[in-house]
């Protein structure tokens, strides 16, 4: 049967990535997910000390988001994302997070020292392309990098008696919840090592998304990375950047829609943008957004993307919606 669809790469992590990939399986069989591996908290951060593996929360919660629309993918959807409620070592794990990590270490065999949690070169991929299969996921699910890291955050105010000095705060969940203004990121190492398998999607891609989701900490920093960052701004591919619903407590507060852009712009000045998309309900200045956009080369699209319930939730169905016209245009 011929592919259904443009072939595209989303970027980012969490909530957010797992929203766009709602909205995205609906529009296309050629579907890529390349995930942030920076998470230090909660059940991935955990195995991530124990085991020295990339943090797998991430890539488990794109994974859920591909899942067949079958009884047995909404049943494997459920109980990859099913945590353990226990008073004991298990309480808070994610099964999907100890499936992939097991994974992991079974392909890894003999492998060389530094690699991630004993994984042998390729099986870090390999891993979670069993458990896609696992799934019937639609799509595919990648690593942006091959080893795990940290993001440092540049932070003006940290400190309320100080509310002019800048300091640096390391490791996702500080970042996310730190008080005062992120003013950048950066990551720890500084040029960690791209996964190749990300890299083909992307030179490969028709079409690559940014967002929605947290900014600092999910969204850029794939741009951080230099071998991607390289690759996403050489791609022929053409970018489309959808835009939150609201700032993201403790890290855009106080963000307008065209900050959001401003920040991409700062931390990727030679990156080039098609499209933005905007749900029409939450953009306060049109003009402003759509000469933020002009900026970045592209034009705006302005939608109902939103779930109806008031929640800065977008709606699969109508997101995808949005991605149909984009991508048709």
């Amino acid at each position: 049967m011929k592919p259904l669809g443009p072939k595209v790469v989303a970027l980012g992590g969490g909530h957010g990535l797992y929203a766009s990939l709602s909205a995205l399986r609906r529009v296309t069989d050629r579907l890529t997910a390349v995930v942030t591996v920076a998470d230090d908290g909660g059940s991935s951060g955990r195995l991530r000390r124990e085991l020295g593996v990339l943090p797998p929360g991430d890539l488990r919660m794109a994974l859920a988001a591909l899942c067949g629309d079958d009884e047995w993918g909404q049943t494997w959807r459920d109980v990859v994302q099913h945590r353990f409620r226990s008073e004991g070592d298990l309480q808070g794990h994610a099964v999907g997070n100890l499936l992939i990590v097991a994974l992991w270490e079974l392909l890894g065999g003999d492998a060389p020292d530094g690699a991630p949690g004993g994984a042998a070169p390729g099986s870090t991929v390999a891993g979670l392309d069993w458990v896609g299969r696992l799934l019937g996921a639609h799509g595919r699910v990648l690593p942006m990098a091959a080893v795990p890291m940290d993001i440092v955050a540049e932070v003006r105010g940290a400190d309320p008696a100080r509310p002019d000095q800048i300091t640096y705060v390391k490791g996702q969940v500080a970042c996310a919840s730190t008080p005062g203004s992120v003013l950048g990121v950066s990551l720890v190492p500084a040029d960690p090592p791209a996964c190749p398998e990300a890299l083909a999607a992307v030179d490969d891609a028709d079409w690559i998304v940014f967002g929605p989701g947290s900014w600092f900490t999910s969204v850029l920093p794939h741009l951080k990375v230099p071998a991607l960052a390289r690759a996403l701004t050489s791609s022929r591919a053409r970018r489309v950047v959808a835009l939150n619903l609201a700032p993201q407590p403790g890290e855009t507060d106080d963000f307008s829609p065209q900050t959001h852009l401003e920040v991409l712009q700062a931390h990727a000045p030679d990156l080039r943008v098609d499209v933005v998309l905007a749900d029409e309900g939450v953009v306060d200045d049109p003009d402003a957004l759509d000469k933020a956009v002009q900026r970045l080369g592209g034009r705006l699209v302005l939608s109902q993307v939103a779930a109806d319930d008031g929640s800065p939730r977008h709606e699969p169905a109508r997101l995808a919606q949005a991605f149909v016209q984009i991508f048709s245009e």
